[in-house]
């Protein structure tokens, strides 16, 4: 278990409460689910709270700052290229909404972020990527351990390492963030492509 600090209070009770990838558990926190005159319908934040620092290199070795992204909604996840359940399905509903989308999809940046830094390489996100249409729809944000550990602890993501399997057990879910740089909803990992393309224009008049 990672040791968490910053921003992992709230974060980690709503990693708790949506659940994720090889994880489940119940907890409180400041949410309400669809507030009503919110519209989204994700787990909303009330308050909305300022997204933690994330600054990593892409997968083909682009530097990535989130603060870039000021004036535009954004997507949020965490994921990794070996997952045997929720990432590839997280991954194929984010570039499915990207395409319902359409002229639209430009209004939302998309970025993803490993959990497994050892074999998310830049060929296996590539292929990853390609293999569930999401070429070219989103950052995947790769990394040395060093570098991911800071990320992980202030967005209150637990990673848990199975050696025996070569798998991972992490908090899986999707932040919605404001052009102001607020997070105002989370989903958990079994969004539909339609709550994102529902969302997008309200998460931009947030």
């Amino acid at each position: 278990m990672i040791r968490r600090a910053g921003h992992w209070p709230l974060l980690l009770c709503l990693a708790a409460l949506l659940g994720g990838c090889g994880s489940s558990g119940v907890a409180t926190g400041d949410t309400t689910n669809g507030v009503v005159g919110s519209g989204l319908q994700g787990l909303v934040l009330r308050p909305q709270k300022p997204e933690p620092p994330l600054a990593l290199r892409n997968y083909t070795g682009a530097q990535v700052n989130l603060r870039a992204f000021r004036g535009q909604a954004v997507l949020v996840t965490f994921v990794y290229t070996h997952c045997p359940d929720v990432c590839p399905l997280i991954v194929s509903n984010l570039a499915a909404a990207q395409r319902q989308l359409g002229p639209r999809a430009h209004e939302v940046h998309i970025v993803a972020v490993t959990v497994d830094p050892k074999n998310d390489t830049s060929t296996a996100v590539r292929k990853f990527l390609a293999e569930r249409g999401a070429a070219g729809r989103m950052d995947y944000l790769i990394g040395s351990r060093r570098e991911l550990l800071p990320v992980w602890n202030t967005w209150g993501v637990a990673v848990n390492v199975n050696k025996y399997e070569d798998t991972e057990a992490h908090s899986a879910l999707l932040f919605g963030i404001t052009p102001a740089g607020k997070i105002a909803v989370v989903y958990s990992s079994n969004f539909t492509p339609a709550q994102i393309v529902h969302d997008v224009p309200l998460l931009e008049r947030s």
